[in-house]
C-alpha cells in the first residue's frame, strides 16, 4: 500500500511539474518573440522611415512594456508617417495614444485623443469605453453614462458598457 501511495505522490507531483514547465516555457517564447520584434522594428526604424503601421506596432510594445514616454512618442510619429492613413486605423492610433495618456492619468489629454479616434471612426465602442471611463475617473459621471449609452447604440452586446450604465445609472439615481 505505501508503495502505491508514493507511486501516486511521484506521478502527481510529475504532472504538476510538467504543467508548470509548459506554462513557464509558453512564457519565456512569447517574451522571446515580443523582444526579436521589439529589437527588429528598432533597428528598422533606426535606419530608416517606417510606416505608421511600423510606427503603431512599436509604441504598442513600449505601451506593454510601460515605457509610456516612448510610446508616445511612437504614436505621435505614427500619425506624421503617411499622408494617407485609412480613417479605421487613425482611430485605433488616436485611441492607444489616448490610452497611454490615461495610464499616465493625464485625462485631458486622453479624452482628447479619445474623440479624434472617435471623430475617424464614430462606431468604435473600445474608444467609446475608454472615453467614458476617462470621463468617470474625472468625476463627469452623466457625460460618462451617455457616452456608455452611445456605445451600446453602435454595439449593443458591448459588455463592459452594459455593466458600467447599470452602475452609473444607480450613481446618477442617488
Amino acid at each position: 500500500m505505501n508503495e502505491n501511495l508514493t507511486e501516486i505522490y511521484l506521478v502527481v507531483l510529475l504532472v504538476l511539474l510538467a504543467i508548470l514547465a509548459f506554462f513557464v516555457v509558453r512564457e519565456i517564447l512569447k517574451t522571446r518573440k515580443l523582444e526579436s520584434k521589439l529589437s527588429k522594428l528598432q533597428n528598422k526604424l533606426k535606419d530608416e522611415k517606417g510606416t505608421a503601421y511600423e510606427y503603431f506596432e512599436l509604441g504598442s510594445i513600449y505601451l506593454n512594456k510601460k515605457v509610456f514616454s516612448q510610446a508616445v512618442k511612437l504614436f505621435q510619429t505614427a500619425l506624421k508617417a503617411e499622408k494617407q492613413i485609412d480613417p479605421e486605423n487613425l482611430g485605433l492610433i488616436y485611441n492607444a495614444l489616448g490610452y497611454t495618456y490615461f495610464l499616465q492619468e493625464q485625462y485631458d489629454l486622453a479624452i482628447r485623443q479619445y474623440k479624434e479616434a472617435i471623430k475617424n471612426n464614430p462606431e468604435y465602442s473600445t474608444a467609446l469605453n475608454n472615453l467614458a471611463y476617462a470621463y468617470e475617473r474625472k468625476q463627469m459621471t452623466i457625460k460618462a453614462l451617455e457616452i456608455y449609452e452611445e456605445s451600446l447604440k453602435y454595439d449593443p452586446e458591448n459588455s463592459t458598457a452594459k455593466r458600467r450604465v447599470g452602475i452609473l445609472r444607480k450613481q446618477v439615481v442617488t
